[in-house]
């Protein structure tokens, strides 16, 4: 199979856009108009609301948009500074088998982490990529995927320097514990050495999606 199409967005793209986007390209892959896409994005800020969304953690509301994404998960929280990454493969093509996509997601960014030094971990019973910091366990990642007649779209973001604060309006994806950045960590990383490593280790993503 051909790589995925590698598409990087300049500025701040409104998430109702990119949504109705990533529907679009989703279909025209199970059509075979389009090819496979990785599409790296950044957000204004706002909150995102899965399909396990439980409002009472939506704690401020009024603080930002919020919309609801459709994908797995519960809320979560996109804004400048966050690397997000919508993966929209033809997984009827890559093994059929959406556990292992999900596991791939997650070995990738914790590749990603290790070229700068990050030691990311898998915490069973909780998706996302995950640190130990001075003052414990925080998370550095999330992942929220949609899988629609084998053919994945959401994906996942990389905290690489947002304003933490802003993750105050919800409980993200549920979970009590705090979450942090790469910046948080001491890594001084642009967006742009964040996107070279993800582009680096995609061959080793695919690879997993089949192994």
């Amino acid at each position: 199979m051909t790589d995925p199409v590698w598409e990087v967005s300049a500025g701040l793209t409104a998430y109702p856009e990119a949504l109705a986007r990533m529907q679009g390209l989703a279909a025209g892959i199970r059509a075979g108009s389009e090819s496979e896409r990785i599409w790296l994005v950044e957000h204004p800020p706002l909150y995102t609301a899965g399909t396990s969304a439980i409002p009472a953690e939506l704690i401020d509301p009024e603080r930002f948009p919020v919309f609801s994404a459709g994908r797995g998960g519960r809320y979560t929280y996109h804004g400048p500074g966050q690397r997000v990454v919508y993966v929209m493969l033809d997984l009827a093509a890559r093994g059929r088998d959406v556990r292992r996509y999900v596991a791939g997601l997650e070995h990738w960014l914790i590749d990603v982490l290790g070229d700068f030094g990050v030691s990311g971990r898998i915490i069973a019973g909780k998706v996302g990529v995950w640190v130990d910091t001075p003052n414990g366990t925080a998370k550095i990642a999330a992942i929220g995927v949609r899988v629609q007649r084998w053919v994945s779209f959401h994906g996942l973001s990389l905290n690489v320097a947002p304003e933490l604060n802003d993750f105050n309006g919800i409980i993200p994806c549920g979970l009590a514990e705090p979450v942090t950045s790469l910046s948080a960590l001491g890594v001084e990383a642009t967006m742009a050495d964040v996107d070279r490593a993800f582009a680096r280790h995609m061959p080793a993503l695919l690879a997993r999606l089949v192994a």
